[in-house]
Parts: C-alpha cells; sequence; structure tokens
C-alpha cells in the first residue's frame, strides 16, 4: 500500500526533513517530496544536484530491524524507481548496477541514500529505527559535472508517453511502486526482492574494480551473497566480499 505523500515547495534535503520529523515524534509511513531542493546529499558524503523538475524525495519509516535487515530497503528501493522508470520509458533500457544505482540507457538516473537513527519514545511508540529512504530521480533534467554520465526521463520517452512526469506525479508514483515492494519485504523477507533485484542487475560478473574508502580492489565479480553483497574474487584466488563502495564492472575506476 503507497504511504501518503507529503511534497513541500521547497526544503534544504528530504532525508534532513524526514529525520526532523521523526525526532519530533512521526512514525510514517511518510513520503516528504520537494519541488526544490538546495542541500542535496549523495553516497559518501557528495552533493546531490537536485535541478528544478526532477523528483526529490524520502521515505519517513520506523523499523524494527535491525540496522542490517533495514539496509536490505535499498535493494527495494532500486527496484521501485526501476518500475517508475518503466512507466515512462522503454523497459529495456532500464537496468540496476550494484548495489542501486539505476541506469536508463546505461547512464545513471537516480540516486539512492538511506540513513537511520533511534527513534524518541512518544506515548506508546518505544524503540526501533527511524529510517529515512532518500531517492533522487531524473526526471526532465540531467544535471551536469556529475563524476558519471547521466541522464533524464525526458530524454529516453517511450511511445506514446508525450512527456516526463511533474514532480508531484512521479511522487505519487515512486509511492505506489516502492509500497508494492516494501509489502513483499514485511511479508516475504529479503529473497524475493534480491532475486527480482538479480534479474534487473545484469553486471555481477566479469572484470570489476571496487574503490573502497582505504584501498582499490581489481578482480573478478562472482555473483552477491545472500545479503546482496558483492563478491569480488582477486588475482591471488581470494574473495573479498563487498557490502560498500564504488564499484566498476568491466572499466577502470
Amino acid at each position: 500500500m503507497a504511504a501518503p505523500v507529503l511534497i513541500l515547495d521547497e526544503t534544504d534535503s528530504t532525508n534532513a526533513e524526514a529525520r526532523r520529523c521523526a525526532e519530533a515524534g512521526e512514525v510514517g509511513p511518510l513520503w516528504i517530496a520537494a519541488r526544490r531542493q538546495t542541500a542535496g546529499r549523495g553516497r559518501r558524503g557528495r552533493k546531490w544536484e537536485s535541478e528544478s523538475g526532477n523528483l526529490a524525495s524520502s521515505l519517513l519509516l520506523l523499523t524494527q530491524k535491525s540496522p542490517a535487515e533495514a539496509a536490505q530497503l535499498t535493494f527495494a528501493a532500486s527496484l521501485a524507481v526501476a518500475d517508475l522508470l518503466d512507466r515512462y520509458v522503454p523497459p529495456a533500457l532500464v537496468t540496476i548496477k550494484w548495489p542501486n544505482d539505476v541506469l536508463l540507457d546505461g547512464r545513471k538516473t537516480s540516486g539512492i541514500l538511506i540513513e537511520s537513527g533511534p527513534a524518541p519514545a512518544f506515548g506508546m511508540t518505544a524503540g526501533g529505527l527511524w529510517l529515512a529512504i532518500g531517492i533522487g530521480v531524473n526526471l526532465s533534467r540531467t544535471p551536469g559535472g556529475t563524476e558519471r554520465p547521466a541522464t533524464c526521463i525526458a530524454e529516453h520517452l517511450g511511445q506514446g508517453v508525450a512527456a516526463a512526469p511533474s514532480v508531484d506525479e512521479a511522487a505519487q508514483a515512486l509511492a505506489e511502486t516502492f509500497g508494492v515492494w516494501l509489502d513483499r519485504w514485511m511479508t516475504f523477507g529479503f529473497q524475493p526482492v534480491l532475486d527480482a533485484w538479480i534479474a534487473r542487475t545484469p553486471s555481477l560478473y566479469g572484470p570489476c574494480t571496487a574503490r573502497l574508502t582505504n584501498e582499490t580492489l581489481t578482480g573478478t565479480a562472482d555473483g552477491v551473497e545472500a545479503d546482496g553483497s558483492l563478491r569480488l574474487k582477486l588475482s591471488d584466488g581470494s574473495l573479498r566480499v563487498i557490502s560498500a563502495g564504488d564499484v566498476f564492472f568491466g572499466e577502470a575506476a
């Protein structure tokens, strides 16, 4: 079921707004979207460009799951974005790159950042984590100066689609597609989510470079573990399991 959507004209960061709401006692689920975001953030502290006409949104959710289990929702988020893109562009162009980059014709069109913290106790509510599942999608504009090639929905419209969705339309559509995967995860666990994610992720095998915080590893990607971590075989035959980092498949870092 889709959570309600609150759309703001402007905010610094939808994730920051979700956090403020959580600390004030809001338990969600609630989507917070903005028509303009002035201080968006991506993974590893990077700035996320939020141009007017593109979607910036965050789902505020309270969960009793462990942080490790809650991190599984990054895979659900990427599937939700892929399903959103399918509504407006030829589905054959939509793929996922480990762990949660959603690509359109091989170029990045979305960013996902999950943040969490201990949920404050209010009334009958106590314990657990608040989650801010931040998702940005390039709808009508492609940001410039990005580290990797980027694109937007407007550049790849499918047959019979006149224009990219508005922020309001895309926010509601994302709430719907994410609701499907959230319900599936909560009912059946992570495996169905991971199976669907693998089916959308073609580049899980072959030459791979992983750029981590303190080292860069080069080897051969060999699929994923049960928790979605990437398996990387090094030239000396050893195996490294990568849970976070910048990963490049079939190319130099």
